[in-house]
């Protein structure tokens, strides 16, 4: 049996730290899994540049309000959810998700959690697990699934290259480049394409 494990952000929805970004004047907060490999330094970091700014939770969530999923992405999870089991691993936080989830048709997501004060600054964050989507990818694994992976960042690596098959989905030229041996892609229909063809589904 096979399932199918999708990142997030970059992938269906765009990267809400981008978003909040651009939202907020603040151009440090650009930064992403794809530019900074180590997921802890790279939040510590974040949640000190909000601290800085006097910035909390409920600003960034009246940023995600407003985020509609990539072009296509609905779709594409409609037609994936037809004839295959999805989950949504992601290391972003069940705070910050929940509305793209609904506009998604609430796929199922593994995510992880935020510390925040009562009044609403983020103070830190909780790990659902350590290396959340290697340690999701071969717990499925040890109950009999065939897993597929797809993602666009360095966090993404380790669950794509652990799977059945893997595959990169919008990633930058650098990842795309220090790993040549995983197939690229830039559309939906091509992942989709590449999804069936290894499970054996013809069109």
């Amino acid at each position: 049996m096979y399932i199918t494990c999708l990142d997030m952000e970059g992938v269906l929805v765009p990267e809400i730290w981008i978003a909040f970004s651009e939202v907020s004047g603040i151009p440090e907060l650009r930064r992403t899994t794809r530019d900074e490999p180590d997921y802890d330094k790279l939040m510590k970091w974040r949640i000190g540049i909000l601290k800085e700014h006097g910035l909390g939770l409920k600003e960034i969530q009246d940023v995600i309000a407003k985020i509609e999923p990539l072009p296509g992405a609905r779709e594409f999870l409609d037609e994936l959810r037809s004839f295959t089991q999805v989950i949504i691993i992601s290391d972003t936080f069940t705070e910050f998700a929940m509305p793209l989830m609904e506009k998604l048709g609430w796929p199922t997501l593994f995510c992880n959690s935020l510390e925040v004060a009562p009044y609403g600054e983020i103070t830190g964050y909780k790990m659902r697990i350590q290396q959340s989507k290697l340690s999701t990818v071969k717990a499925l694994q040890s109950i009999g699934f065939d897993t597929i992976a797809s993602g666009d960042s360095y966090n993404d690596l380790d669950m794509i290259l652990a799977s059945q098959a893997g595959f990169l989905f919008r990633t930058t030229e650098k990842i795309k480049q220090d790993y040549p041996q995983l197939p690229a892609f830039e559309e939906f229909s091509e992942l989709m394409a590449a999804i069936k063809k290894e499970m054996g589904i013809c069109d």
